[in-house]
């Protein structure tokens, strides 16, 4: 199912054919530089979080992570969409990209297609927690009208809390 699409760039649900990207967004050591937890070193780790936790958001909350897909090549190059975090009681605007890709707009283009339709689901603000040092995360929270709210731990790390009423 199509979210958004840009000139560049589709959000879409993830479906099963993603579950390889899903696999190098999470085992990248350059992607994972400022995400909390271990790499995933098989792609049944991979199809697991496809399916207890992406799916599951879909199913329950009617949104979850969106595959972004770049349009010149048909290539699922990230995520970016909302989920639900439980130790906050918020929606976070979360996004992760291969690295051939940073440094290009496309964080801060997919961002504003998502936050664009939070309200289709009921969503009236959002947060981006972002592991400190983590500079180009901060960038795209910034260009996307985030701004810091406080610092705080999640998952063990200290996090900045970025954070925008929509």
């Amino acid at each position: 199912m199509i979210i958004a699409q840009t000139d560049r760039l589709i959000l879409r649900h993830f479906e099963a054919k993603d579950i390889e990207v899903i696999f190098l967004l999470n085992s990248i050591p350059e992607v994972l530089t400022y995400i909390p937890g271990e790499p995933m070193t098989c792609l049944s780790q991979a199809q697991q979080i496809f399916e207890n936790v992406v799916l599951k958001s879909y199913q329950e909350r009617g949104y979850g992570r969106w595959a972004v897909e770049h349009k010149s090549d048909g290539k699922v190059i990230g995520f970016c969409g909302p989920t639900f975090i439980k130790e906050f009681n918020e929606v976070e605007l979360g996004y992760r990209y291969l690295p051939e890709y940073w440094g290009k707009g496309i964080g801060s283009e997919a961002g504003l297609a998502a936050l664009a339709h939070f309200k289709d689901y009921d969503i009236q603000q959002a947060i981006a927690l972002i592991l400190l040092g983590n500079k180009g995360s901060e960038g795209v929270a910034r260009k996307v009208g985030m701004k810091l709210r406080s610092r705080d731990k999640f998952m063990g790390h200290k996090v900045n809390v970025f954070h925008k009423c929509l």
